[in-house]
């Protein structure tokens, strides 16, 4: 999915992460596999910032980061994605600002976690 996205076709990327959502979550909401559904929050995120849905890509970002279980090594390529989008796209935006605010808060809170 990643690779995808990183090529800029965003149209598959969506797709695709939308699949790991649609197939990662049981039907009660319950996850199955909390880590590629952050992965795919991401993705989601980066393509809505692309689109010009701030709003959208904020939801997707802060949903990735919720939880306990977030494995932080898998989240630092797709986050630093997502926060250059933030910085390029909408830096001037308040609620932008408080979202990369809180990824900086993370990377001192856990260690490897460092958004650019």
């Amino acid at each position: 999915m990643d690779c995808y996205r990183l090529v800029g076709e965003d149209k598959l990327a969506r797709t695709l992460a939308d699949e790991v959502l649609r197939a990662g979550t049981d039907f009660d909401g319950t996850e199955r596999s909390p880590r590629r559904n952050a992965e795919a929050r991401v993705t989601l995120g980066v393509a809505a910032a692309r689109e010009g849905d701030l709003e959208q890509a904020l939801i997707m970002g802060e949903r990735a980061l919720e939880g306990d279980r977030q494995s932080v090594p898998s989240l630092i390529m797709t986050s630093r994605e997502l926060a250059a989008e933030m910085r390029r796209r909408y830096s001037s935006e308040p609620a932008a600002q408080e979202y990369l605010g809180r990824l900086r808060t993370l990377a001192e809170q856990k260690p490897g976690f460092r958004p650019r």
